[in-house]
């Protein structure tokens, strides 16, 4: 769900491509691959658990592995761009896309689907931010550079919704698979059009920070599974104590290596200026409440309103255009009434909708428990993602502004990880609770036959297993719901930056790009 442009920096444009427009198409294909696969393969979650056997406190993994190397190595990937040759980089990035997205396809143990996914995190982050760099290389400043901007803008917000279809379409007329296999062909051709149509960029001295973003992504990823590993086996387990000991010492070798290097991969004195620092805690905030409401809104409308692939995945287009319409006003606002008024509506808006989603029970519709508040959290997120990505780099030189909004995207990334790992602890704590109580209930009324087949399979079956999901679903929104409020404080109390700040940023409004 890419709500912002990874390098806002407007780079020397190149030599004139010989067909522009095919060269835009090559970019804008790049960039729909990687944000479609943000969201193709939520809606394939539930199949993919039952044909690989995953958990539902595993399956987050599915999830977190993409956004955990994309994030963490998505400021690599642009340094590597400028260090090595865009264009070179981007057809490296989409090559290993491509591969990963092919050996995930053929998964048959759930080892081998999130290791394919890691690898395609690690591919989008190189594609994607040089995917950005080329549309400046390629194209002069002016309006041929805005409209390429815009289509580069279009496809990053459409990608979302585009996903939740076609996933839902690839999972219902085929297989789970395809929603992995359809990358392969649009890869191969991309890479096949890139040396042709687009330019090669000039390449840059320096040096890569490789420790640094090795450790930060290590000690995100060991943070993120000694979460998960309570959620199954309980805060004293040694293995989630060793867990959240690792992610500790990996961070703070993260720390030290960043204070230490002459060109950081994270600059730390990005965090020095608080209206930055609180864009980057508000972001961290909200998208790990919304990586957590895709995930286990997914999992209800499938499993217990029995919606087929292509019923969930249109079920998601209202908060899609409710995000695209929070975006599009706070961009018309924003010069007249500064960014703060955006900031403090939009997470007012989205906790709103989050706290109306703990309700959710067993016999909650989509018309009447579902759809009201997801739209009201989707309007309250697309009022913030421009006016976040442009308060990130307000204040920033040119040559640094590439890191500060990269910056907020990779927050964006690891949040939803992190996020998405804390929801799940306390899903699995509540329903475990929940579980014990059904199971009684079951026993007392269920028929001969079910008590049989739970004998066998130790699943109970509906609606004691609804009541389950549905309780842990609505126990860990609650966890949602403080993580919003951490950036309604945040907004109301943090941020104090102008509107006069943002005059400056004019020119730069069009690669604040809302996501779904």
């Amino acid at each position: 769900m890419d709500t912002s442009l990874h390098d806002v920096s407007v780079p020397d444009s190149g030599p004139r491509p010989a067909h522009p427009g095919i060269a835009l198409t090559v970019i804008a294909a790049c960039q729909l691959m990687v944000v479609l696969d943000a969201t193709i393969v939520n809606i394939a979650l539930p199949h993919i658990q039952t044909a690989l056997g995953f958990s539902t406190s595993d399956l987050t993994w599915v999830i977190n592995a993409y956004a955990l190397t994309f994030g963490g190595m998505l400021l690599l990937g642009g340094r590597a761009g400028d260090l090595l040759g865009r264009r070179r980089m981007f057809i490296t990035g989409i090559l290993l896309f491509t591969l990963a997205s092919l050996l995930g396809g053929f998964a048959q143990e759930p080892w081998q689907l999130l290791a394919a996914r890691a690898l395609q995190g690690v591919g989008g982050a190189i594609a994607s931010p040089t995917s950005l760099a080329l549309v400046a290389t390629t194209f002069p400043e002016g309006p041929e550079r805005n409209r390429a901007f815009g289509v580069f803008a279009g496809v990053s917000a459409g990608g979302g919704a585009l996903g939740l279809l076609a996933g839902g379409m690839l999972t219902d007329w085929l297989d789970w698979r395809w929603v992995l296999f359809v990358n392969v062909p649009i890869g191969l051709f991309i890479a096949f059009l890139a040396p042709r149509y687009i330019n090669e960029s000039e390449r840059h001295p320096g040096r890569f920070d490789v420790t640094g973003a090795v450790a930060s992504t290590a000690g995100m990823a060991a943070l993120v599974y000694g979460f998960i590993r309570a959620a199954k086996d309980g805060w004293s387990d040694d293995v989630t104590l060793c867990s959240f000991g690792a992610a500790v010492v990996l961070l703070i070798v993260f720390v030290a290596v960043e204070r230490r290097s002459a060109q950081p991969i994270t600059p730390l004195r990005m965090f020095a200026d608080r209206n930055r620092s609180g864009t980057y805690v508000m972001m961290l905030s909200l998208a790990a409440a919304m990586f957590g409401m895709f995930f286990f809104i997914v999992l209800f409308v499938q499993n217990v309103l029995h919606y087929s692939p292509i019923k969930a995945g249109l079920a998601f287009l209202p908060v899609t255009v409710a995000i695209i319409t929070g975006a599009g006003l706070s961009t018309q606002l924003l010069p007249r009434l500064g960014p703060k008024p955006f900031m403090v509506t939009g997470t007012v808006f989205t906790a709103i909708g989050m706290s109306w989603l703990t309700l959710i029970d067993p016999d909650s519709s989509y018309l009447g428990g579902l759809l009201g508040p997801m739209v009201l959290f989707g309007f309250g997120m697309g009022l913030n993602f421009v006016t976040l990505t442009l308060t990130a780099v307000s204040g920033v030189a040119d040559r640094e502004s590439g890191a500060a909004s990269g910056l907020l995207n990779t927050t964006q990334q690891v949040g939803g990880a992190l996020g998405l790992s804390i929801l799940t602890t306390v899903f699995g704590t509540a329903s475990r609770n929940e579980g014990t109580k059904q199971a009684a209930k079951f026993l007392a009324d269920g028929t001969p036959q079910q008590k049989a087949a739970f004998a066998r399979t130790h699943t109970l079956p509906a609606p004691w297993s609804d009541a389950v999901l549905a309780h842990g679903i609505g126990v860990s929104f609650i966890a949602a719901v403080a993580l919003v409020a951490l950036a309604v404080v945040t907004a109301v109390f943090v941020i104090q930056v102008r509107r006069s700040d943002l005059e400056a940023l004019s020119g730069k409004a069009g690669a604040a790009v809302p996501g779904a």
